[in-house]
């Protein structure tokens, strides 16, 4: 079985580390702790390998977070994926800082990155792990909020929740969406 794993985030060095490209951040700690390596293909960067017995896609598109769309349909037909073996990991405002939510499906919730690959795939039934980033910022700032860089507490705190984070992503590889939900969301 293969799966395609998608961390969602923005191209760029003014983009790094800030909280919309938490999917990048713990795409890099899964390549890392598996082994994987990148290269730049089209519409990103790929990692190829194996989670034990598992075959895996690594995808962080270079396409921008609005346009990651296109990047996951074509990763998704090149590499013969199913829908339901996708893996989009993605920044989440109305979760608090570090939370953990897997879903098989769901609604974009105004996240423009996940608006586009329901557009792309024509469905909105591919699943996700969302990342809370929390909401502490002022009404009218959220592209502020997203584009910034974590708090130093959160720094301090992120590397262990970006490791928990990866281990839901392998659980939902190896032993199934369903169990990973019961063991990850809200921890």
């Amino acid at each position: 079985m293969k799966h395609l794993i998608v961390g969602l985030g923005n191209i760029g060095d003014e983009y790094r580390d800030t909280r919309h490209n938490i999917g990048f951040m713990i795409l890099d700690a899964l390549a890392k702790a598996s082994n994987i390596s990148f290269t730049t293909e089209r519409y990103g960067d790929i990692g190829r390998g194996r989670i034990k017995n598992q075959q895996v896609t690594l995808l962080k598109p270079s396409t921008y977070m609005n346009l990651s769309g296109n990047a996951v349909r074509y990763w998704k037909e090149r590499e013969g994926v199913e829908v339901n073996d996708i893996l989009v990991l993605v920044d989440d405002i109305a979760l608090p800082f570090g939370a953990i939510r897997i879903k098989p499906s769901g609604s974009d919730a105004g996240h423009n990155g996940l608006k586009n690959i329901a557009q792309m795939l024509g469905t909105q039934a591919y699943p996700r792990l969302r990342f809370g980033v929390g909401n502490d910022f002022p009404r009218g700032c959220q592209i502020d909020y997203v584009l910034g860089q974590f708090t130093p507490e959160q720094r301090i705190e992120l590397p262990a929740r970006i490791d928990v984070a990866v281990d839901a992503v392998k659980d939902a590889v190896l032993a199934g969406l369903q169990d990973a939900m019961c063991k990850y969301n809200n921890k």
